[in-house]
């Protein structure tokens, strides 16, 4: 049976988005004023606008709500709105990130697909190792070449502390492969963060400003192998720089996040970004034919593989095994073809996990 209920005092709320238009366009900003981002730190971003003019100047930015999802890196040349005068207490907002020229990307380890943005647009990657206090570790080296011919930037071997050995094993490791290496030294034969050295020697920092004039050059490296006190002859900072533990032979981190700077005297297009010590550099993210191309001195023979050949040991028809055994690949070819062997995961019996594989830097 049907009844008649009284309604009249029933209170319906409005929809809060009722009158709000539904639209999926979004502002086009043309008029916004593209930076550089230099540095990150805890939701805030530091940019630099108008690069080399009279009007540079650096600001502070936050990211607008629609970028939230999308990492923003030091490198990155953003578009910026708001108060961008730089002046004390103004807060620009960051509303688009620019197509990216190069990604240096790495994942934590092998089994990981998740890719990390390390830095954006960069064109050089200086691999700093040190000859002893702490060792090298070649399966480091090799995975940074990787993660630099896959992001399309060129690689230097910068060797430190040759004051205390000679790194002639580690020549004779990259003798073949297509890597410019600069060995360092300290004016005075004492190692660059002992107290009371002298510093870089003059003719190392000069070769190393000519080859960074122009690019925007990323540093990376172990903790302890003087690397910020690379930087900060370069650049005239004053990053802090550590020390090796006698114990573990491990540095302390003295960077704890990276920084874009620009050498002393050099053309305003010049950067040099320092970054943190990395856990560790894993390529899950990378394909395999790209870690191939890295070894540029093998890689070649890959062109008298079988199709999916997996360049193990008993890969049959492996055009870079036969390579190698015959001795076109030079005296370092056998250790070179492992070292690639375990990147791509088929060599017997890896070291999986180990410090040496996953080119630990802590």
């Amino acid at each position: 049976m049907r009844r008649n209920w009284d309604e009249s005092n029933i209170r319906v709320r409005p929809n809060k988005k009722g009158s709000r238009p539904r639209t999926k366009d979004r502002p086009s900003y043309k008029d916004a004023e593209i930076g550089r981002i230099i540095t990150v730190d805890r939701g805030r971003y530091t940019a630099v606008v108008d690069e080399g003019s009279p009007t540079e100047r650096t600001l502070t930015a936050v990211r607008a709500k629609e970028l939230r999802r999308n990492p923003v890196v030091v490198g990155d040349r953003v578009a910026l709105v708001g108060d961008t005068s730089g002046q004390e207490g103004s807060l620009a907002r960051l509303v688009r990130i620019e197509e990216r020229d190069t990604v240096l990307r790495r994942s934590a380890d092998d089994t990981d697909p998740y890719e990390r943005v390390v830095v954006a647009n960069a064109t050089q990657l200086v691999i700093v190792v040190a000859a002893a206090n702490p060792e090298p570790r070649t399966g480091f080296i090799d995975r940074s070449l990787v993660a630099a011919f896959d992001a399309g930037i060129r690689p230097i071997l910068c060797i430190t502390k040759t004051d205390l050995k000679h790194p002639q094993e580690l020549l004779d490791y990259f003798a073949q492969a297509d890597v410019r290496i600069v060995l360092s030294e300290s004016r005075d034969g004492r190692a660059p963060s002992e107290e009371g050295s002298q510093g870089l020697s003059p003719n190392l920092v000069e070769t190393i400003s000519s080859l960074l004039e122009g690019e925007v050059s990323v540093l990376l490296g172990h903790s302890g192998v003087g690397k910020s006190t690379l930087v900060n002859a370069l650049t005239g900072s004053t990053r802090d720089t550590g020390h090796v533990n006698a114990v573990t032979g491990r540095g302390r981190h003295t960077s704890s996040s990276a920084l874009a700077l620009q050498p002393q005297d050099a053309p305003a297009d010049t950067w040099i970004i320092d970054t943190p010590g990395i856990r560790s550099f894993g390529l899950a993210h990378i394909p395999a034919e790209n870690i191939v191309g890295a070894f540029t001195e093998l890689a070649p023979a890959s062109a008298g593989c079988p199709k999916g050949c997996s360049h193990s040991r008993t890969a049959a028809g492996c055009g870079i095994t036969a390579f190698v055994a015959e001795g076109k690949a030079g005296a370092s070819g056998p250790a070179r073809l492992d070292s690639l062997r375990k990147l791509l995961g088929v060599e017997e019996n890896p070291e999986v996990g180990s410090e040496k594989e996953l080119g630990i830097v802590e």
